[in-house]
């Protein structure tokens, strides 16, 4: 049985605990070792063995009130952009041909992020034109600089879904002295709350091919996105290996993989409060949030 990395609060105090994919939250006595994700990450190549060792359908089940987001301090969130061949074609542009590199972004690493339970509610007081963008997100284990693609996947400690919500309304600028600096990837991708990451961090052991996995997200019970991995433009291994020419890559990193098409904006569909947002990858499993404005704000 698959099992996930999750992080719940319960009687006044967090832990660190393993989510089975029938739902059933349970405490391996191995995990007991490390005071939180992070701590595992950061032992990653001791925990690895430990992990593959545990017996997850004999470990205890643990009363809890709440799932938080399973990495609650990771030291990056990466992002890739423009990463499915069908998402460029439904935003109007053509696919990259041979020799593309993929470009990323950066998230602000603690407070974008959100519980695979928890409200969406953004902090933002004009009408911003939320948008849904789910995806595959990976999580560092190994630290790494100039990876090789051949190597890239040894680095990674796991996989989790991932919702990388934008303001698609802030995202570009008319009030500045050049075109050039048109774009606010800061304003269009970080305001609080923005990225539910969840519900735990599948190890990358139980994950056999990053390349082949069902990503899908609905939106009040209406399937808006549903497609493979296996359409990406650059392979998680060829992210990793990118995104390591520029940045160290440190345990507790957080790659989040583009997303596929589907996405409101190539049809002008937004999110509106109320809306309860659904995101799954098979396997990995899924996210359900709910969009709460707040008094004097807008969606």
């Amino acid at each position: 049985m698959k099992w996930s990395l999750a992080t719940y609060t319960g009687q006044a105090a967090t832990g660190l605990a393993a989510l089975r994919e029938d739902g059933l939250l349970v405490g391996p006595a191995e995990l007991k070792r490390w005071s939180g994700l992070l701590d595992l990450l950061e032992d990653w190549s001791a925990a690895e063995k430990v992990l593959r060792a545990i017996d997850i359908m004999e470990a205890p089940e643990i009363a809890y009130d709440a799932l938080l987001t399973p990495l609650r301090w990771p030291r990056k969130v990466i992002c890739a952009g423009v990463n499915y061949h069908r998402h460029v074609v439904e935003m109007g542009g053509r696919p990259p041909g041979d020799g593309w590199k993929p470009f990323f972004f950066l998230r602000a690493p603690t407070t974008t992020l959100i519980g695979p339970n928890d409200p969406l509610a953004p902090r933002l007081r004009e009408p911003a034109r939320y948008d849904w963008e789910a995806e595959l997100a990976v999580v560092i284990g190994l630290a790494g600089r100039d990876i090789p693609v051949a190597d890239a996947l040894r680095h990674v400690a796991g996989y989790c879904v991932a919702n990388d919500v934008t303001a698609r309304a802030r995202h570009r600028r008319d009030e500045v002295p050049a075109d050039a600096f048109s774009y606010d990837w800061f304003a269009a991708k970080s305001a609080d709350g923005t990225l539910p990451l969840g519900p735990g961090v599948t190890p990358a052991f139980l994950v056999p091919d990053p390349q082949d996995l069902r990503v899908r997200l609905w939106v009040n019970g209406e399937l808006q996105q549903d497609e493979s991995t296996a359409d990406m433009i650059t392979p998680v291994a060829g992210l990793i290996a990118a995104a390591s020419e520029v940045v160290t890559l440190e345990p507790g990193d957080v790659l989040i993989s583009g997303t596929p098409a589907g996405v409101g904006a190539g049809r002008g569909l937004f999110l509106r409060h109320g809306d309860v947002v659904r995101t799954a990858i098979d396997g990995l499993g899924s996210l359900e949030n709910t969009v709460e404005t707040r008094p004097g704000r807008a969606v």
